[in-house]
């Protein structure tokens, strides 16, 4: 069974006992979360539930298990002939979710 959710302008494929990681949350560690934008349910039969544009009273139960920041990304900006350089960096603050389960 899995199912795809829509968090923070993204789109999952999530299964229970899958980690996944989603932009940073403000549930403590060990704290229990819900996505309750599910955009499609499949079951292990081969019957999948598709919404428009959700699936009405479904939902997917995880726990919090980390908050991890993301790889580095370096932006580098120049002007050619003018000797103006730039160099920024970023890292994206991020949620690692454990999935329990996927309640329909």
């Amino acid at each position: 069974m899995y199912a795809i959710v829509q968090n923070g302008g993204h789109q999952l494929k999530v299964e229970p006992g899958a980690v996944v990681l989603v932009d940073r949350m403000g549930t403590d560690k060990g704290g229990e979360v819900t996505f309750d934008q599910v955009l499609l349910v499949a079951r292990d039969g081969g019957d999948v539930t598709a919404g428009a544009p959700f699936v009405a009273g479904a939902k997917v139960v995880g726990v919090v298990e980390d908050h991890v920041r993301g790889p580095k990304i370096r932006v580098f900006k120049s002007k050619r002939r003018k000797q103006e350089r730039r160099t920024h960096g970023f890292r994206h603050d991020q949620t690692r979710v454990r999935i329990v389960g996927i309640e329909i």
